[in-house]
């Protein structure tokens, strides 16, 4: 019999982790055994109990590796849904995507990487920001890490791929070889689940299917594909789920986070309120409040029309013109602060400015679309 590639990928898993994941009657069929994580969640409000992190990490490695069937898969999304993950939880989903999925390792003596941690499922609301904030980092030397897919349920955004794409810049349909050499070379890395994670790309239409989000797009923001040291900047919607952040990547060995109320849960940053983030260092979050009014960047968060348009939009902010100039300025300052290339938030929205001006954002997306060029 041919073995299947989720086959080939459980095969390579490690002895330690293999063994942290079988249940205590290893004789029992994987459907056998995903039936008892099942029964834990899915018993009701009142009887219905959290998974512990190896029961969590299982059962997310049962799914992933097909050996729970679509019924149990369907039922086990749904019903973790409604109760919500716990911390520990979230952490054993997170050891079986740092098992299963894409590892992306940076050169010796590279800086450390900022990895963004966005909704899979895109944006339709609000303009994107992230990928010119990517731009204004990368001509300073600070490396960055994004990841995504293709459109997806249940919101159909518009994604970092398509964004890129729309500004020259073809990130899709390189193995993760090439990938890791253009970061290590180039600071830049998309890590594209079609590409990158086949067996979490095969349950997006378990997605479409029951119309909801499931706790794996809580997942999504909180993994990322780089290993070592690194920033993850996590966005948030509501206070509870920041809270369940904190909790789980604490319990991951994160150590440095940041976790951000942003557009559309995302990681870019309003400009038409105050922005709320927490900065996460040794376990200890210190909440910030950021008020773009006192910076000169307060004005309406411009809306999201059509790729078209955002393209032009993005090419004239890069070139310091048009509506979107603003918030990449306010993003862009406020990251090169918390990265650690400015010391304070003033001096980093000055940086991004002269970077602007300069044209150096654009300039390194210039060498971004040779080097792909020459790719192939």
């Amino acid at each position: 019999m041919i073995a299947t590639p989720a086959q080939h990928v459980a095969e390579e898993l490690s002895v330690e982790f293999r063994q942290s994941i079988v249940s205590a009657c290893p004789e029992l069929s994987g459907r056998e055994r995903f039936k008892a994580h099942l029964g834990k969640v899915g018993s009701g409000v009142e009887t219905s109990q959290g998974l512990s992190r190896e029961e969590s990490a299982e059962a997310l490695n049962l799914i992933l590796t097909a050996q729970a069937s679509p019924a149990q898969i369907g039922a086990f999304l749904i019903a973790h849904r409604i109760r919500r993950p716990e911390p520990q939880e979230l952490t054993g989903m997170l050891d079986t995507y740092r098992a299963l999925g894409p590892q992306l390792k940076s050169a010796i003596g590279q800086k450390r990487p900022v990895c963004f941690g966005m909704p899979f499922d895109g944006r339709t609301r609000t303009a994107p920001i992230y990928p010119l904030t990517a731009l204004v980092l990368l001509s300073t030397g600070q490396p960055i890490v994004l990841q995504g897919g293709r459109r997806m349920p249940v919101k159909y955004g518009v994604t970092a791929e398509e964004l890129f794409k729309a500004l020259g810049l073809e990130l899709k349909g390189l193995t993760l070889d090439q990938v890791e050499a253009g970061f290590n070379n180039n600071g830049l890395a998309l890590i594209y689940q079609p590409d990158h994670f086949p067996l979490a790309e095969s349950l997006i239409s378990y997605r479409d299917e029951i119309g909801k989000r499931p706790p794996l797009a809580s997942l999504e923001l909180l993994w990322t594909a780089h290993q070592g040291e690194h920033l993850l900047v996590s966005g948030f919607v509501h206070p509870p789920t920041e809270n369940r952040a904190w909790k789980a990547l604490e319990l991951a060995g994160e150590k440095s986070l940041i976790t951000v109320k942003g557009l559309e849960g995302s990681t870019d940053l309003p400009i038409s309120r105050a922005c709320v983030m927490s900065w996460v260092q040794a376990g200890q979050p210190e909440r910030l409040v950021l008020h773009p009014r006192d910076h000169g960047c307060f004005d309406q968060d411009i809306e999201w029309n059509n790729i078209e348009q955002w393209s032009k939009q993005a090419l004239e902010a890069l070139n310091n013109r048009g509506p979107l100039s603003q918030p990449l300025r306010w993003n862009a300052g406020t990251y090169l602060w918390l990265s650690g290339q400015a010391d304070n938030l003033a001096d980093g929205i000055h940086q991004a400015d002269a970077c602007l001006k300069s044209g150096a954002a654009k300039t390194k997306l210039d060498q971004l679309i040779i080097w792909r060029s020459n790719v192939g």
